[in-house]
């Protein structure tokens, strides 16, 4: 009965978090902040979940973080993987980045197994932020 009682409540947990509008945004990083290198980055999502690349697997992708990119990259083509998009094929969601003094621009943008958006993109709200002397 109890075994029962928790498949049925773990299936209405996994449809209510499908229900929920899909969202990517940054943990405890927020726009303006001044922060010290190295910057530990947590990645957000709602609504989706979080799989390796090259794993297709309905309703999820991975994250790229986008470092100081002025427009977001072709949503048809795969995700640029340079010094300004830095690609968790791996499937993790923080990181630790060492970024110098001034300012920078981070977005995060989710790409599917193959590292192409997907279709409606899912990208964060661009945020900016102040990177400080100890």
């Amino acid at each position: 009965m109890k075994k029962d009682f928790l498949v049925v409540l773990l299936t209405l947990f996994s449809l209510t978090a499908l229900a929920e509008d899909p969202e990517v945004y940054f943990i405890h990083l927020e726009d303006g902040q001044e922060v010290v290198s190295p910057i530990k980055i947590k990645f957000g999502l709602v609504g989706f979940g979080v799989a390796p690349a090259g794993l297709k697997k309905e309703n999820t992708g991975h994250h790229h973080l986008l470092i100081d990119v002025v427009h977001l990259p072709n949503f048809n083509q795969p995700i640029p993987a340079d010094k300004n998009h830095i690609h968790f094929g791996g499937g993790q969601t923080e990181t630790l980045i060492d970024l110098p003094v001034g300012s920078h621009t981070l977005q995060l943008l989710l790409g599917n197994e193959y590292h192409i958006p997907h279709t409606p993109a899912l990208f964060s709200k661009k945020i900016a932020i102040e990177v400080v002397k100890k």
